[in-house]
């Protein structure tokens, strides 16, 4: 069966930077398991994907701009260190979730200064180039549910939709 819009894939992947380093991999994890055509991965990796079969091996390099975008340095910003109220230290390297105008995202501290902190609202992989090495595991057709929802429903999600659409892993690859 291959891949195509509305079926399950499951794949088994490893991410690296340009300099070899590997970001993230399922080996030692479970593969993942993602609905097709419906941009829970990221774009480059969802185009290379489409059309393979099950025991294909695709690598493919996606470029920033198909991946989690350019960087924006407006979005790094000086803060005071009072709106960590609460925190009892504030470093170099931890992430908190902002609310902002575009919604909720994830900022990650860049420097602290004294009284002044950095944070960095850019993906922490924007501007980077995304190197994919994926052995596609298996195709399915989705249910009824998980197109309804437009993702799959790994186990102990369930139906309790209260949840916002951030299920820890799945953030795009």
């Amino acid at each position: 069966m291959k891949v195509e819009k509305n079926r399950v894939v499951t794949i088994d992947y490893t991410l690296t930077d340009d300099n070899n380093q590997v970001i993230d991999s399922s080996s030692g994890a479970e593969p993942l398991e993602y609905l097709h055509g419906h941009s829970n991965i990221v774009p480059g990796l969802e185009r290379a994907l489409e059309g393979g079969e099950e025991g294909d091996r695709i690598t493919v390099t996606v470029t920033a701009g198909d991946a989690y975008g350019e960087r924006d340095e407006k979005l790094v910003m000086n803060v005071p260190r009072s709106r960590f109220d609460g925190v009892e230290s504030v470093e170099e390297g931890m992430q908190f979730e902002a609310q902002t105008p575009e919604g909720r995202r994830v900022v990650t501290v860049t420097g602290v200064n004294g009284e002044r902190v950095t944070i960095d609202g850019n993906h922490p992989l924007a501007g980077m180039n995304l190197n994919f090495d994926v052995t596609i595991k298996s195709v399915r057709e989705a249910k009824a549910g998980e197109l309804s929802h437009g993702h799959v429903h790994s186990h102990g999600h369930g139906h309790e939709h209260g949840h916002s659409h951030d299920h820890g892993h799945h953030h795009r690859h």
